[in-house]
């Protein structure tokens, strides 16, 4: 599974997910991007998820139909 890690999350954190390709939108040279390039730019690459701590994206992206899947840590605990 191919993961993108946000900006706004530590980088550390992709060492906490094994047997996953993990890279950070830093890494893919995405950070001036807005969440609605990041979020074609990933589909794009392939990457199968997309985590942000940014809670504002299903309210203002289009998420329905992208093979991407969207999650947020803080909103999975919910």
């Amino acid at each position: 599974m191919r993961v993108l890690l946000d900006e706004n999350l530590p980088h550390h954190l992709r060492t906490l997910i094994p047997d996953h390709e993990i890279r950070t939108v830093a890494f893919q040279g995405w950070k001036a991007f807005s969440s609605g390039l990041l979020l074609d730019a990933a589909e794009e690459a392939g990457f199968d998820v997309f985590i942000t701590a940014d809670q504002g994206i299903p309210y203002q992206q289009n998420l329905e139909g992208r093979k991407t899947r969207y999650r947020n840590p803080e909103q999975q605990r919910a």
